[in-house]
């Protein structure tokens, strides 16, 4: 079925907010922080990988996503749904199932035996294709999607993540320099929120997370991290 009502931005934003704490996939921790692969230290940490746990909530989300693209990229824009490996390939599938289009997924690298491929699926040369990931905080991961599907012969001028960091200036940057644009449903900025109007934690846990997300960089070098992001 293909999604055609369309919530409000901000309702929508809201409502995967509370999503994600009433399924515990959201965690705060001023008192020790979380060290991310890039070597960030932050007092949030996500897994939206829990949302496929929940049928209910995992539909929504989808309607979501399915309405965010179609009335901000068009309803004829693309020609296939490509997952980045590994958290990107179940919402690959029920995003393209939703849309009605073909779905591929896309591996970080080649596998490095058999055909070597990096792309599975079947992919047509000048194919418009959208990349979509789970969650994104500065582009990185997903450029290494786009990459592989433009060297591929793709087209990719949108891509999608569910959540989005929405801290790092260098991610706009990154997506304005790729030539993507770039949509999502929700950010830390929503999550917070929901977690000050429920009073989810004490005043100076907020506050922490608050002065993270205003200026991760510098919290991350306070608390042993790194001082810049890698782009």
């Amino acid at each position: 079925m293909i999604q055609t009502t369309f919530p409000d931005r901000a309702t929508m934003a809201e409502l995967l907010a509370k999503m994600l704490w009433e399924i515990k996939a959201v965690h705060f921790n001023a008192e020790t922080p979380y060290k991310y692969a890039s070597g960030i230290m932050s007092p949030v940490y996500i897994d939206c990988r829990k949302l496929l746990s929940f049928p209910r909530i995992r539909s929504t989300v989808i309607d979501f996503a399915a309405s965010t693209l179609l009335r901000d990229a068009g309803f004829e824009q693309f020609d296939c749904i490509a997952g980045g490996e590994t958290a990107g390939i179940p919402f690959a599938a029920l995003l393209a199932d939703r849309l009605g289009l073909p779905m591929i997924y896309v591996r970080k690298k080649p596998k490095g035996h058999g055909r070597n491929a990096q792309i599975e699926g079947d992919m047509k040369e000048g194919a418009r294709v959208l990349v979509i990931e789970d969650l994104t905080t500065a582009g990185g991961s997903m450029f290494t999607f786009i990459d592989a599907v433009r060297a591929a012969g793709g087209i990719v001028d949108h891509g999608i993540a569910l959540f989005f960091y929405g801290i790092f200036p260098e991610a706009h940057q990154r997506f304005a320099n790729g030539k993507v644009q770039f949509h999502h449903i929700a950010t830390w900025r929503e999550v917070l929120a929901i977690a000050k109007q429920q009073k989810l934690f004490d005043d100076r846990t907020l506050q922490e997370v608050e002065a993270f997300l205003d200026a991760p960089l510098a919290w991350s070098a306070r608390n042993g991290g790194v001082s810049e992001l890698s782009l």
